[in-house]
């Protein structure tokens, strides 16, 4: 049994306590038993450890061993470049270390610092690390909650909760509710829990939880034990490394061993071997791979998403699915009054959010509201029952107050009434306030009508309507029959069907002000005005993004707290989903199997009235059917789900600081189409990551292959160790890192999301290392075998013969470049220059080896020698080999691809 299932006399029995609390002997023991009432600190990880950690990565591992060997046939800047890189590397990735202890950090500012209760029958103040369970705790507006209470007392109690649940709209609190059964953290209103804000009215509870035992403690805990699971980039780049790790190893002993059998000298064997498994491990790719990952973040933050974790960028490329949070996130989060019912019409009111600009239409005409006298006085009834304010902050409108009553302001704004002149001019006189019981609100206003005070009253329409005698029609006012009132509920039905928020009007004359404390009938007899319906509305955008979605094989689903009428009326709109049959409570999903859940999730498109268990639930069911999934929200209740997603996505505007602490992603405009956006960069940093991969490979292939066929064919070594380092510092940078921002696919977007299982080297993309490295293998190979032709086999022959090796395998990658800008579009039809950053990337590459093989000094140091004009031509020729192979490869796959169609 629950708390909340038990009376405020069982809750005191049972915690041996009274409104008169504990004693301090009591409180002193309890203390001992239960401990602080404070979230334990989880033991941080050394550094050392850390640290140790991200060096025995694989690849890590591997470009270590690079940078020794690379020292051993004396590259020494080689070998600190190599460095270099994996100590950026490493320091990016600690960086990112240590978001489980920002969280829970942050879920400690949240705690209450005081409390207000009684002791010893008095009321004292205490720190609320001190609270224990059983002390009476008194609550005031702007109090926070300092442990879960089972509350005994209210008056008017409003909790904003929505850190907790993500619901927008404070919650009415009833002491005197209990409850059969199991319910929902957001319906449980006789129940204020720990860090949640009173917003209205006073009350008092009992502790009940304190620590690690409250709601909040339950999701500090569920996030302070950090599940690390790799991302899609991070295990492809693992089996990468461990590919090439074993290739390094093979290569080096196999060269060794058939040179040593084709009667090479055992030390050139053995500087070549090792110099070749340096040249098969692209030790740029880890430095490539983070800077084209930095600058997508980069890309990202202009368009309103900060990426707090490198590899977040690629996952986020690699989403099927899109769970996202309602308030803010696909609506606006600004209540706005979309129709009106008086004199007989329901009318339109254009125009969202809290700016007044907009009108009020009739059958798609706009309609002169002073005209119309229903209309007229329902404008004034908004603005005056009203406590809010509208404030303009640059040309941005926003309010001070209740969101319903902002969009009540804001409604008579659009009907031609000023606020401050409305009010000015009918000044409020005296006043009932709001309360729970009554569901209603009424103002006394005097010079409205001559000699006369006015009372307006607005609430909820059952309420208004039952205290209402008469009603509006048109000039006169007409006594209501049970047929009237059956047509007004049923308006009011046919709004709430639309998950509008209907309020009622109505007013009744006085000739003076009534003593409101005596006189019980002061909101009986009314006259009924009308009705207003409003709504948090759709952003227009977010319909738009839903769609790219969709096209683009992502599924979006909503989960939010708000009442399941509400959320698939914004589901539907948006296109997210058909059927009502579609939605589903989160109180449904307590008692289902593993099984049952990943069967819902298939089906289900809105999750409504979702406790922080459920959303957990729903991401665990999607990633076990196998999707990457991106999981948004806002409040404290949805950091347990963003941290078990894929990705987590935090609201930068609305957002608390433990869901900004949880999540990879925050987005700084709240905007679900900013996800959309930040999906289509990931996609594209992925292509272009393959791309780059794919360019790498294929060049450092070509390089083995060339050096292990010479030797088998029984040829003088065609390059050397210094050479094979040179050649690759040029070609595995610059051209690799232009690669890497490459202008994505225009229908990147209209492709289905990867297979999450999908290798980095897909068979296309090996197809396509295969063609490229035999290419760039005939090609050098036969400018080498050339030069031995023409020259000799002599020393001075052979070098001459390198040197041509040299040069046609450079400019033959640097070409191949312009090739794997596109795996299946041709590099005219993408544009040879289009990509600037490419076009410099080879001209620098180029610049650097004319320099190594025409400066005097420089060229002896590589072993290198001039060329004649013939010898550039049969260079040119077979470094066009490579580029023309691949554009045919494209060619031929396109025409295919066109022919299934």
């Amino acid at each position: 049994m629950q708390w909340y299932n038990k009376t405020s006399e069982e809750v005191f029995t049972e915690l041996h306590s009274s409104n008169q609390g504990l004693s301090t002997e009591v409180a002193v023991q309890k203390l001992q038993e239960h401990g602080k009432n404070e979230l334990k600190q989880e033991s941080k990880t050394p550094f050392t450890q850390k640290l140790l950690a991200q060096l025995l990565d694989p690849m890590i591992i591997i470009l270590v061993l690079a940078s020794v060997v690379s020292a051993v046939v004396g590259e020494v800047i080689d070998a600190l470049i190599i460095i270099a890189i994996v100590l950026i590397n490493t320091a990016l990735s600690l960086y990112q270390e240590g978001k489980a202890e920002a969280a829970i950090e942050a879920l400690q500012k949240m705690s209450s610092p005081k409390a207000k209760i009684v002791r010893d029958g008095k009321r004292v103040e205490i720190d609320s690390t001190e609270l224990v369970p059983g002390d009476y705790v008194i609550l005031e507006t702007g109090d926070i909650i300092p442990a879960d209470l089972r509350l005994v007392d209210s008056a008017n109690l409003k909790i904003d909760e929505s850190s907790l649940t993500g619901e927008s709209v404070p919650v009415e609190k009833d002491y005197k509710q209990t409850y059969e059964g199991k319910m929902e953290i957001g319906d449980r209103e006789n129940i204020a829990y720990s860090s949640t804000i009173v917003s209205y009215g006073r009350g008092a509870g009992v502790v009940v939880e304190t620590g690690e035992n409250t709601e909040i403690g339950k999701i500090a805990t569920s996030i302070s034990t950090p599940e690390k699971e790799q991302t899609p980039l991070q295990k492809r780049l693992a089996g990468l490394s461990k590919t090439l790790g074993i290739l390094v190893i093979g290569i080096c002993l196999l060269v060794l061993v058939v040179g040593v059998l084709r009667k090479h000298e055992i030390l050139e064997m053995f500087m070549t071997s090792i110099s070749l498994a340096v040249a098969a491990v692209p030790e740029g790719l880890p430095a490539i791979v983070t800077i084209v990952l930095s600058l997508g973040m980069s890309k990202m933050a202009e368009k309103n998403a900060i990426v707090k974790k490198l590899l977040a960028v690629e996952t986020l490329g690699t989403t099927t699915v899109i769970c996202s949070d309602k308030t803010g996130t696909l609506t606006q989060n600004e209540m706005t009054v979309v129709k009106a019912y008086t004199d007989g019409e329901v009318y339109d009111v254009v125009g969202t959010g809290y700016n007044p600009n907009g009108e009020i239409v009739l059958n798609n005409e706009s309609v002169d509201v002073k005209s119309k006298k229903g209309l007229n006085l329902l404008a004034n009834i908004a603005a005056l029952t009203n406590d809010a304010k509208l404030i303009q902050n640059n040309e941005e409108w926003g309010i001070i107050g209740d969101p319903t009553e902002g969009a009540l302001l804001t409604f008579a704004e659009k009907a031609g009434y000023g606020i401050e002149d409305t009010n000015a001019k009918y000044a409020r006189v005296e006043e009932i306030p709001f309360d729970s019981d009554r569901k209603m609100m009424t103002t006394f206003h005097s010079e409205f009508i001559k000699d006369k005070v006015i009372s307006f009253t607005k609430g909820a329409p059952d309420i208004v309507l039952s205290n209402c005698k008469y009603f509006l029609d048109g000039e006169e006012v007409k006594e209501l029959t049970e047929k009237d009132r059956e047509n007004i509920m049923q308006k009011n039905s046919l709004f709430a069907r639309d998950a509008l928020r209907v309020l009622a009007y109505a007013y009744r004359e006085w000739d003076s002000i009534p003593n409101k404390k005596t006189t019980e009938n002061v909101e009986n007899d009314m006259i009924l005005v009308g009705l207003t319906g409003m709504i948090d509305p759709a952003r227009p955008e977010a319909k738009e993004a839903i769609k790219e979605c969709k096209s683009a094989g992502i599924i979006p689903i909503m989960i939010t707290g708000d009442h399941l009428e509400t959320g698939f009326a914004i589901a539907k709109e948006l296109g997210i989903a058909t059927e009502e049959s579609q939605a589903i409570m989160g109180r449904e999903l307590n008692e289902l199997s593993d099984e049952q859940m990943r069967k819902v999730v298939r089906e289900k498109r809105v999750f409504t009235r979702v406790s922080p268990e459920n959303k957990v639930q729903i991401v665990q069911a999607l990633k076990e059917e196998g999707h990457i999934t991106a999981m948004t929200g806002d409040g404290v209740n949805d950091a347990p789900a963003i941290k078990k997603a894929h990705i987590g996505i935090a609201m930068g505007i609305t957002g608390t600081d433990v869901a900004k602490s949880t999540a990879e992603v925050i987005l700084t405009d709240d905007n679900f189409a900013t996800i959309v956006h930040a999906v289509e960069e990931g996609r594209i940093i992925y292509s272009n990551i393959k791309k780059f991969v794919g360019f790498l490979l294929s060049c450092n292939l070509g390089e083995v292959l060339i050096v292990f066929i010479a030797i088998l064919l029984n040829l003088p070594v065609p390059l050397l160790p210094i050479q094979l380092l040179w050649l690759n510092l040029v070609t595995d940078s610059f051209p690799a890192l232009a690669l890497g921002v490459e202008k994505g696919e225009a229908e990147i977007m209209e492709e289905p999301p990867r297979n999450p299982d999908e290798p980095l080297l897909d068979s296309e993309l090996k197809l396509t290392i295969a063609i490229q490295s035999v290419a760039i293998t005939i090609a050098t190979l036969g400018a080498y075998m050339l030069g031995l032709q023409w020259y000799g086999n002599q020393e001075e022959g052979v070098a001459i013969a390198r040197t041509m090796a040299f040069a046609t395998l450079i400019i033959s990658e640097l070409l191949r470049s312009y090739s794997a800008r596109s795996i299946k579009d041709t590099l005219f039809s993408i544009g040879i220059f289009s990509n600037r950053k490419l076009v410099w990337a080879t001209l620098l590459s180029l610049a650097l080896t004319l320099v190594v093989m025409e400066i005097p000094g420089v060229r002896e140091l590589f072993k290198l020698t001039p060329l004649s004009l013939k010898d550039w031509v049969v260079i040119l020729v077979g470094a066009l080999i490579p580029l023309a192979l691949g554009e045919i490869q494209k060619v031929i796959r396109f025409n295919k691809t066109h022919n299934s169609k």
